[in-house]
């Protein structure tokens, strides 16, 4: 089966989902190499979790190819650049290449744009995120949430989440919308009831 030939950047907890954007700093000389070959061909890398953090470790099925949209090359080699997310992707193998970064062929998923939820879906995913983020202590612009769509408010928060990796990574390999959502959800509720027992057996 022929792919696309996609140069990655492996790492951990970093998730970009289609139509979001990621901000990195590049300071790896292998790294900054992949970039700099990215901004003379497509501009596109993809970023995808390793399974472990060891060097070479084996990568997760599945990423997010992006678009480098804006880029900024600083003095020294070290860029900063904003990712935007097209399409995920599924690793079919890597390949065996010469440049200091890795190289993956890989087949692109095409995702539904007009992916929707039921409105008691995206009821009680802002119910649970709410309670998880007062849980947590962080400060959401909740009425400018609720003006977002599905798919927008979903992969979003899908993306900056602070769960482990394992779990970042199954939000991004679910199938639909709805299932992500669901899975969002009973992560949300995962966490918020663990770190509830933590708070609870710090106090006794």
């Amino acid at each position: 089966m022929s792919g696309t030939r996609i140069s990655i950047f492996p790492l951990s907890g970093a998730m970009l989902y289609p139509g979001l954007h990621l901000p990195l700093h590049i300071f790896e000389p292998r790294y900054r190499a992949m970039i700099t070959d990215a901004l003379a061909r497509d501009r596109r890398i993809g970023m995808i979790q390793p399974q472990r953090a060891d060097e070479g470790a084996p990568l997760f099925a599945v990423g997010c190819l992006g678009k480098i949209d804006e880029v900024e090359a600083l003095p020294d080699g070290r860029f900063n650049i904003v990712l935007e997310g097209e399409s995920r992707f599924r690793t079919l193998r890597e390949l065996d290449v010469s440049t200091p970064f890795r190289q993956v062929e890989a087949e692109l998923i095409v995702d539904p744009a007009d992916e929707f939820l039921a409105p008691v879906e995206r009821a009680l995913f802002e119910r649970e995120a709410r309670r998880f983020a007062d849980a947590q202590g962080y400060q959401v612009d909740w009425e400018s949430l609720t003006r977002l769509d599905d798919q927008t408010v979903i992969n979003a928060a899908a993306q900056i989440v602070p769960f482990d990796p394992a779990s970042k990574q199954a939000l991004l390999e679910a199938d639909s919308l709805r299932e992500r959502c669901d899975l969002l959800v009973q992560l949300l509720q995962f966490f918020s009831r663990r770190d509830g027992d933590e708070d609870h057996t710090t106090l006794q």
